[in-house]
């Protein structure tokens, strides 16, 4: 499901940060010539009553030569559970029609609507290739497939580094192109058409859609002394194509605040499916520092985005490394963000205000992940170094979205936007 995709890819970059930082910078030394360097990470998210997942990860990093590498990754998801529909709770009973139109399901009163029968596995596969250019310049080149039953991406890059000042400077820049396309079950429905009783002809325009995304960066990272080093980037990403999640709807509610209904004997609830814009621009600016002191170390980055779809986000992350002996460490880590809304984030509809069904001119989305939001990390992990150095990490994430200003009437007696809570718990170990 598309509704998972952000997810899908949240769990992967977070395991893959944690194989690629904190077991590689604890191996004892890197491969001969011709060897692999075997690494494995496996991650366990839970959502209380929402999303369970399960992620492993395999990577094999083969030297070619003494500056030359080819890293291959493997990565497996697999998802259970319920996502959040974006139809707001009721003070009495609703029904919401499954994304494949042949089943239904019932949200009690005073509940946020979820549909609890998701099932999805996610496959991914990465290459990338890493030499020299001349001895100030390094390549790397990569590609990646990543295969879900209603999802498929690929995407290829290159980056290039260059030394200056002594290699105490380097300048880096790359590219990278993707091109995904989207199957969902049920097909892809009609911008803003009204969801339909279980069994009855769906509203939906074609079967399948595509997106293309180009991002490019720049950046530089200067050592500062012995100590610590300094690194600023920026980010510059285009998307094109079909960004509409096909599985979010709008409410429409009456004159005091009440969701509608459009069928009476089934109890269907009266809600109309998203249209989000078919273009996204992003502009990013990230800054990290770093320093070692005389038995710990500590990494302090900043992240600012800001997108023509009106969304600002902010991320502060922290994580400061206690290294107990030469053979162990704890860590503990804090993240703050915050984002403001997407300029056509709503929660509701006026029951007649709605825009037409088919019009392609008009934006709506209820999906609090567009919403106001600020949410918090907090995290643990311990690792040990040695000839195979593992660690475990312990993490909270907590989301409170901010309920819409505009809610009115029977609805401000409902929670419209509850937290999201979520436990992650990782483990990573070298071969």
């Amino acid at each position: 499901m598309k509704s998972y995709k952000n997810l899908s890819l949240a769990l992967a970059g977070a395991s893959c940060a944690l194989m690629g930082s904190s077991v590689q910078a604890a191996t004892a030394g890197e491969a001969d010539v011709g060897d692999w360097d075997l690494s494995s990470a496996v991650l366990f998210y839970s959502e209380p009553d929402r999303v369970s997942a399960v992620e492993p990860i395999l990577k094999g990093v083969k030297r070619i030569d003494t500056d030359e590498t080819l890293t291959l990754k493997l990565t497996l998801d697999s998802l259970t559970g319920a996502s959040a529909n974006g139809a707001l709770p009721s003070d009495r009973a609703q029904t919401f029609t499954r994304p494949s139109g042949n089943g239904s399901f019932v949200t009690d009163a005073g509940e946020t609507p979820l549909d609890d029968t998701f099932r999805d596995t996610r496959v991914a596969f990465n290459a990338s290739w890493e030499k020299p250019l001349s001895r100030m310049t390094r390549m790397t080149l990569g590609a990646n497939l990543s295969s879900e039953y209603d999802y498929t991406s690929l995407s290829a890059s290159s980056t290039f580094s260059t030394d200056f000042n002594q290699r105490n400077t380097t300048l880096s820049y790359g590219l990278s192109l993707a091109a995904d396309t989207i199957n969902p079950e049920g097909e892809i429905p009609i911008a803003f058409s009204a969801m339909k009783n279980a069994g009855d002809p769906p509203n939906r325009r074609t079967d399948s859609d595509d997106k293309t995304t180009v991002d490019a960066l720049v950046g530089v990272t200067q050592v500062i002394d012995r100590n610590s080093l300094f690194v600023v980037n920026y980010g510059l990403s285009q998307a094109d194509g079909y960004m509409t999640d096909p599985f979010k709807v709008l409410s429409l509610v009456d004159n005091n605040g009440r969701p509608t209904v459009a069928d009476a004997q089934t109890g269907l609830a009266d809600v109309v499916y998203e249209n989000r814009p078919d273009s996204r621009t992003k502009h990013t600016v990230y800054a990290q520092y770093k320093r070692a002191f005389d038995a710990n170390s500590l990494d302090l980055s900043y992240r600012f985005m800001s997108d023509d779809w009106g969304v600002d986000s902010h991320t502060l992350d922290v994580r400061y490394r206690f290294n107990r002996s030469a053979q162990s460490y704890w860590e503990p880590h804090v993240r703050l963000y915050q984002q403001g809304e997407a300029d056509f984030y709503r929660a509701f509809y006026r029951d007649g205000e709605q825009p037409s069904a088919g019009d392609q001119t008009e934006f709506a989305s209820a999906d609090y992940r567009l919403a106001d939001m600020t949410a918090y990390t907090l995290g643990l992990e311990y690792g040990r170094s040695g000839t195979h150095p593992w660690a475990l990490a312990m993490e909270y994430y907590t989301q409170s979205p901010n309920t819409p200003a505009d809610a009115f009437g029977v609805m401000k007696k409902q929670d419209l936007l509850p937290p999201v809570d979520a436990v992650m718990l990782r483990f990573k170990y070298d071969f």
